[in-house]
């Protein structure tokens, strides 16, 4: 049964930043290319955090509320670096705000990526799960190789209701079952898939169910399915013991 992978819609030319890149540059390259985040790599190309317009903001906004209260970081930040300049250090305290500012501080982290070879709703379950719109994809060393974004993952439900019908039945009956397109009869609408017919096991019936719900496109499968025997309640019989010493005598 074919399915989808992250490698067959991501985006290979991934606008990316590193460590050092401070504030502005970042907020500049969200809005030159309309994108919602980027990823932090490090010199070897290693993902190491995600910078998304959230993490921006909420940054900005605790340092409008620190001003407008006249008290909290900011202000402590004013009053250390006051005493720095008194003792000498003005170069170490530049130093640390500009840091402040830049991606490493910035990024939320570890970053949360996916594999290049992952099938899409697998991808779809990650960002739904963690609540963000977009993940790095990356290799075995964890090296920035494209980025999927929640818009391409929609892609699976473009599926044209034939290409689905015709996936469940070369894919699922024919190729994983070895059953005729005469046993099963397989209609899609709109992207709900409904099986109807006989089959020999009820094993095969459950399996049928549940590839089927698996195919990239189906948003819900129909069972009308009957099978002529009931294998559900099986049990295999136990492993006779192994003969003891008396035995073998």
């Amino acid at each position: 049964m074919e399915r989808r992978t992250v490698a067959e819609v991501m985006t290979s030319e991934v606008v990316r930043v590193g460590f050092a890149t401070p504030f502005k540059d970042i907020a500049s390259l969200l809005a030159e290319y309309r994108i919602s985040g980027v990823p932090v790599v490090g010199p070897d190309d290693r993902v190491a955090g995600v910078i998304s317009e959230t993490d921006l903001m909420t940054y900005q906004a605790r340092l409008s509320e620190a001003d407008e209260a006249g008290h909290g970081p900011a202000l402590r930040r004013a009053r250390r670096a006051l005493r720095s300049l008194v003792r000498g250090r003005a170069g170490a305290v530049r130093a640390a705000k500009q840091r402040a500012r830049t991606a490493e501080r910035l990024m939320s982290a570890p970053a949360i990526t996916v594999h290049p070879q992952a099938g899409l709703a697998e991808a779809a379950r990650t960002m739904v799960r963690h609540g963000i719109e977009r993940l790095p994809v990356v290799d075995d060393d964890n090296r920035l190789v494209g980025i999927v974004t929640r818009r391409d993952l929609l892609q699976i439900f473009l599926r044209t209701d034939h290409e689905i019908r015709t996936e469940v039945i070369r894919g699922v009956l024919e190729r994983t079952l070895g059953l005729t397109p005469a046993a099963v009869h397989v209609t899609v609408h709109d992207g709900a898939v409904t099986l109807e017919g006989r089959v020999e096991r009820a094993s095969e019936a459950a399996i049928a169910l549940r590839l089927s719900a698996r195919v990239d496109g189906v948003i819900a499968v129909v069972d009308r399915l009957t099978f002529r025997f009931d294998d559900s309640r099986e049990r295999p019989e136990p492993a006779p013991a192994p003969n003891s010493p008396h035995d073998l005598a």
